[in-house]
């Protein structure tokens, strides 16, 4: 399983502009949305990355493609469609722990997966419509072609309504995927007060292969549902400086792991996936953990690069 592969990665989902307002009230813009976090911090890894978004040709749309090309994320074509480029705002605590108001436009056009080695999405472009609907298809279409699919349901109850309202659209995304990534504040929101691992347990039987949940100070959780197996690895102690593009960064490690052991980009990694065990997996969530671990210690949704990690 030590093979490097590098099938071409294709996240779908919002690029926005990240206003992040400090508890003393200073403001500062930062470019980010989750999806496009992920695939910036694909490309940072040296993984081919595509982002599939949707942008204006405004101000914050012009730096938000100086960015995503800066590190070598191409953009699809049609991701430059929107009147009005989205952006979050990010209110920080005295603990640096961000909550978001939204300003969000999502639609999604015709995608080509020609190519195409994984699929991931998630957040509010799998939730808001009328986008929300066509990511939900276009994740059955990857698996068809035979890519694998990663989901990530990130949830902003600003734009999600109550768990009752969002759970579906989550669970039907969770039946297309072969990868899944919640933090515990996804999981308390969406089913109370049940066991992490219980439902971890649940959200396999759906689908995922694998199911991550990260769990701040006291590291990730993973469950490999084909075997039953668990993984708990333990966080790195760090400075906090924000935890804006904390999950994004864990996520794009996660993923950037499983590429480099050929655990996902294609039918045949997704079963070696499926026979997995709780060794093959580690060198993965060490990364994703070590990935999460250097943003937090940066303002914004910070991507580091392999030699950043060592």
């Amino acid at each position: 399983m030590s093979q490097r592969l590098d099938p071409v990665v294709l996240t779908v989902g919002e690029a926005l502009t990240d206003v992040v307002v400090s508890p003393d009230g200073r403001r500062a813009e930062h470019v980010g949305g989750s999806p496009a976090n992920v695939a910036v911090g694909l490309a940072a890894l040296g993984h081919p990355s595509r982002l599939t978004a949707y942008l204006a040709d405004d101000d914050r749309g012009r730096r938000l493609r100086a960015h995503l090309e800066g590190y070598g994320v191409q953009l699809t074509e049609g991701s430059l469609a929107a009147e009005r480029t989205s952006s979050a705002t990010a209110h920080l605590d005295a603990e640096g722990v961000a909550t978001y108001d939204f300003d969000l436009a999502w639609r999604l056009g015709e995608q080509d997966l020609g190519g195409v080695g994984h699929l991931h999405t998630g957040s509010l472009a799998a939730t808001v419509e009328p986008g929300g609907s066509a990511v939900v298809d276009l994740m059955a279409q990857a698996r068809m072609a035979g890519a694998t699919v990663s989901y990530d349901p990130n949830c902003r109850p600003t734009l999600m309504g109550r768990p009752d309202d969002a759970r579906q659209r989550i669970e039907e995304c969770l039946g297309r995927s072969d990868v899944v990534k919640a933090s515990l504040e996804d999981v308390e929101w969406l089913y109370a007060d049940a066991p992490v691992l219980d439902v971890a347990r649940e959200w396999g039987r759906l689908s995922p292969l694998l199911v991550v949940v990260t769990r701040g100070g006291e590291g990730p959780l993973a469950h490999l549902s084909a075997s039953g197996a668990t993984v708990e690895l333990p966080a790195q102690q760090v400075e906090v400086v924000d935890t804006v593009g904390a999950g994004d960064s864990f996520m794009a490690g996660l993923l950037s792991g499983l590429l480099d052991t050929g655990l996902l980009g294609g039918s045949e990694a997704r079963e070696r996936l499926r026979r997995a065990t709780a060794q093959d997996l580690e060198p993965a969530l060490r990364r994703a953990v070590a990935t999460a671990s250097w943003t937090v210690g940066r303002a914004g949704a910070a991507a580091p690069s392999r030699a950043d990690l060592h």
